[in-house]
């Protein structure tokens, strides 16, 4: 196998992995100052939701948004989400839970976990512990968009070309000047 199909071949393989390790996880994207929604609906379109969690595991034991017992539960809510977090419909018709994240900044970037308790009244945030029935990685923009990281990588390339170009020239100048200074006419007998 030569290299080039060898190189091919691996590049291939890198990418079937990649995108089945993200099946199942959405991405959201945003540019810093966005509201955004992050989509969670509990499994049966449950109408007996007594408790909602959205968690961030790099957090630790504080979270994004605890909703209980029909109230908000700001006791142990990261500070970075306090009055910027909201349900998009707080009486979760349908199952509805998504998340609204009031004005991103790169910050907010990760990977937000979505819990859901139904049935009865609980009381202690441990209850809504156990797997995420939703995962949504938001990716935001730093101010200025995506737009400015293009225009940034791009006046790097032309630098980049162009520290090349006059590399290249003062090299080549140096040895036209080397073979000029090592010439030495043939002596004539």
């Amino acid at each position: 196998m030569s290299a080039v199909t060898a190189s091919l071949c691996s590049n291939l393989l890198f990418v079937g992995v990649f995108v089945f390790v993200s099946a199942g996880q959405e991405t959201i994207k945003a540019e810093s100052g966005q509201d955004v929604t992050l989509p969670c609906r509990a499994p049966n379109n449950s109408s007996s939701i007594t408790g909602v969690e959205w968690s961030r595991a790099d957090l630790g034991d504080e979270y994004v948004l605890l909703y209980r017992d029909e109230l908000f539960d700001p006791d142990d809510q990261h500070p970075s989400f306090k009055n910027r977090v909201d349900l998009q419909d707080r009486q979760m018709k349908d199952g509805d839970v998504s998340l609204i994240l009031k004005n991103v900044t790169i910050n907010d970037d990760g990977a937000y976990e979505c819990r859901v308790k139904t049935g009865t009244n609980i009381k202690k945030r441990a209850n809504l512990d156990g797997d995420p029935i939703s995962i949504i990685t938001l990716s935001v923009d730093p101010p200025g968009g995506s737009v400015g990281l293009i225009v940034g990588l791009s006046v790097s390339a032309v630098l980049l070309v162009a520290a090349a170009v006059v590399g290249f020239l003062v090299c080549r100048k140096r040895k036209q000047q080397q073979s000029q200074d090592s010439y030495q006419p043939p002596v004539e007998l």
